[in-house]
């Protein structure tokens, strides 16, 4: 497979999720429950097998970040039962916005324990999904991937309707060993709303995968149809018709990519799409 294709297909799950975008402690237990939260915490942010060189959840705090992180954790194991789940959200949210994707999904998950709603146990699937799309080591996909399903299928249960939900767990499946349970999970969402964006893009992806790039690129070119300013969409039809051989059209749909959106790592990958076109 060539680089520009693995490193679009490892955006590619990245990006998904932001395209179309959870009795008081008694007094001498306290310091001993706030060690075993922290020590949970970075359990929880560690696979196996990787090390803060190569794990995506091993970033360095500033001093005053961490001072954020603590103050946060502390005020969550000493919360009021009653008020557990909200300091336990607001220390998700702050895991989530300094992309420690783990911790975000490890806490979302305790305020799901908490309090079952189906908005908070979509966010414990969103946040184990995201740190799923990120996640290096096999073992620790297939841990996240689980737990993914398991929170969506929760919040499913609850509302059937929840497209965005299905469109993120099917993509759970495709390294598993029944990949076509995905597939056919996209099918339903496209059933049930044919324009539906999330479920077109996995679509492509998966046809990307298969180096069916003819239809990845009618998947792009339908979401496009009915939102023209979905850049993420453009970028992979660009880069599908660089596969296919279509050096002008995709000169002119990279172009205007380039213009259009801002992130560094796309406008990388552009790059590398450009160099390939002109040799």
């Amino acid at each position: 497979m060539k680089k520009s294709i693995i490193l679009s297909c490892v955006l590619a799950v990245a990006l998904v999720g932001t395209l179309f975008s959870l009795p008081k402690v008694v007094v001498n237990n306290k310091g001993k429950e706030m060690e075993t939260e922290k020590a949970q915490t970075e359990e929880a942010s560690k696979a196996p097998s990787e090390t803060p060189a190569n794990s995506h959840d091993g970033a360095t705090f500033t001093p005053e970040q961490q001072k954020i992180v603590d103050q946060l954790r502390s005020g969550f194991v000493l919360a009021k039962e009653s008020e557990k789940a909200a300091a336990g959200l607001k220390l998700s949210d702050k895991f989530a916005q300094l992309q420690k994707f783990d911790s975000a999904a490890f806490y979302a998950e305790k305020v799901a324990l908490l309090s079952p709603t189906v908005e908070n146990l979509v966010r414990t699937g969103d946040r184990y999904y995201e740190a799923y799309g990120f996640a290096v080591d096999d073992q620790k996909a297939k841990n996240l991937g689980i737990k993914t399903r398991e929170y969506y299928q929760k919040a499913i249960d609850k509302n059937p309707g929840l497209l965005a939900a299905k469109a993120n767990m099917a993509m759970t499946y495709v390294n598993t060993e029944n990949p076509m349970q995905g597939i056919l999970m996209l099918r339903e969402v496209i059933d049930t709303d044919p324009t539906n964006e999330l479920a077109l893009f996995n679509l492509g992806i998966l046809s990307m995968r298969s180096n069916q790039y003819s239809k990845a690129a009618d998947r792009f070119r339908q979401i496009l149809t009915n939102n023209p300013a979905n850049t993420k969409a453009k970028f992979y039809l660009g880069l599908t018709l660089v596969e296919l051989g279509n050096k002008e059209e995709a000169r002119k749909v990279l172009s205007e990519v380039k213009k259009e959106e801002k992130d560094p790592v796309i406008q990388q990958a552009i790059g590398e799409l450009e160099g390939r076109l002109n040799n």
